[in-house]
């Protein structure tokens, strides 16, 4: 059994002792942890929390068990039911509540949950506020209230609506373009709470037709809920026989897209944020961030328009945090996560769909040709174990040191910047491993570049 604790959130296996896996009792104790700090830091006497979850299999008795330790900490709790992580955290603002709980371990599969932790502005805390809820929860250093002071749970199940009519309301989002192109849209949503909404929005978009493909909210997984290549031959399969114009994926809780072309080869997951900022950028003069591991094809294209292109480290608060800083019109992850200010500062896939799918109806192009029409960079994904002796810090400060006649950047250990790809090497924070990220302009180069840095570390570390 696994228990994660991190500032982001909780996530767990389901089941196992206490502390070990997610048990409820620990579902109770963190959401008591989280509910206290809000009490702390807001100052108020009466508070309101919005709950969503995705369809996974114990969404429901971690819902139970949320709701009613939020009510035991005199705490309103406004229910959204089935919706997505970008849903509930709109609903958050538009509640004018002071903070949220998604029930979600994202792309994780079927045995694992989460508690994903918001603040007043439906964004999730930074890492100063998620170390002090760690801290009351370790503490156990929260008061519930008496009988006549219990919180009271409201339910609203037309936020998935809301969601979709606001993606229409976007002035980028061009539903009669959509319209006339009499698009045929294949979508895989793995049986989670994509399934309700990501046909809906189609629908609401004037897509002429829609092929569905695990659209049941049942939580059971037909695959690897992860929206990765090797997950998706199923759904590329699907596109080629019935001849859809573009297919669709996305994780369990819908933050993150996946596109693959008409012919069922991948669009790429790093090119969703790509194509996107593309169509924004054409429209919107200005700025773009991506986290550091995430394709430098944005900042060329960013680069094209005229912008400047910013780095944050990875995760999304960090993402976010840039983007404001900075004022960018269009951000997010290379893990097809797209960020967009005009419509909130949360990875959306449905955003992104409505972007997206007005783009390619504006190009009058095959999704491939689309494809096509951006620089071609290849991404290589690898990790090097070392002892617990050696200090991964001490390696990182010698490659840092070892590379400064090259652009190397340290804001999330260190990425080096070479005239024709980039390296980013990262410390795990729960095991000695360093994770090695490489870009290049073929398969073959990335993976060089990444066993070349591989050796490197290794000499330093005399292994």
């Amino acid at each position: 059994m696994t228990l994660i604790k991190s500032i982001s959130g909780i996530r767990g296996t389901i089941g196992g002792e206490p502390g070990d896996g997610l048990s409820p009792l620990d579902v109770v104790k963190f959401t008591a942890a989280y509910g206290y700090w809000l009490k702390n830091q807001s100052g108020k006497n009466r508070l309101k929390v919005v709950v969503g979850r995705d369809a996974r299999i114990s969404g429901d008795m971690v819902k139970n068990l949320v709701l009613g330790t939020l009510q035991g900490l005199g705490i309103d709790v406004v229910h959204i039911g089935l919706a997505t992580t970008p849903t509930t955290e709109i609903a958050v603002t538009e509640e004018n509540a002071d903070g949220g709980l998604i029930l979600t371990a994202s792309h994780n599969p079927k045995q694992w949950n989460a508690l994903k932790l918001l603040n007043e502005r439906g964004e999730f805390l930074s890492a100063k506020d998620g170390e002090e809820v760690l801290k009351i929860a370790d503490d156990e250093s929260f008061v519930f209230v008496g009988v006549d002071d219990l919180g009271h749970v409201v339910e609203k199940t037309d936020y998935n609506e809301i969601h979709i009519q606001k993606v229409l309301d976007l002035k980028l989002v061009d539903v009669d373009v959509i319209r006339k192109a009499n698009f045929k849209v294949a979508i895989d949503c793995v049986n989670s709470v994509g399934g309700i909404v990501i046909p809906q929005l189609l629908k609401a978009l004037g897509v002429a037709e829609v092929i569905e493909l695990y659209t049941t909210p049942n939580g059971q997984f037909p695959h690897n809920p992860e929206p990765l290549p090797e997950h998706l031959t199923e759904i590329s399969a699907l596109i080629k026989d019935k001849k859809a114009d573009v297919g669709f994926v996305v994780d369990p809780d819908v933050d993150r897209l996946a596109i693959i072309n008409e012919d069922g080869t991948m669009f790429g997951e790093e090119y969703t944020l790509v194509a996107v900022a593309d169509y924004v950028l054409n429209h919107t003069k200005g700025n773009t961030v991506s986290n550091l591991s995430s394709s430098r094809a944005l900042a060329d294209v960013t680069v094209t328009h005229g912008g400047i292109y910013q780095p944050g480290a990875v995760g999304e608060v960090n993402v976010v945090t840039k983007m404001k800083e900075i004022g960018a019109v269009i951000g997010g992850e290379g893990n097809g996560g797209v960020i967009y200010p005009e419509s909130h500062y949360g990875r959306d896939a449905l955003v992104g769909i409505g972007l997206f799918l007005t783009h390619l109806a504006k190009k009058g192009q095959k999704c491939s040709d689309l494809r096509k029409s951006y620089p071609s960079y290849f991404m290589s994904k690898n990790k090097i174990e070392l002892t617990p002796l050696i200090d991964t810090d001490a390696i990182l400060k010698t490659m840092k040191e070892k590379y400064q006649h090259e652009k190397v950047t340290d804001i999330d250990g260190v990425k080096i910047d070479f005239a024709e790809s980039w390296v980013h090497l990262r410390k795990s924070n729960t095991e000695p491993i360093i994770r090695i990220y490489s870009e290049a302009k073929s398969p073959q180069q990335a993976d060089r570049l990444a066993k070349d840095m591989i050796e490197v570390i290794k000499k330093i570390a005399n292994i």
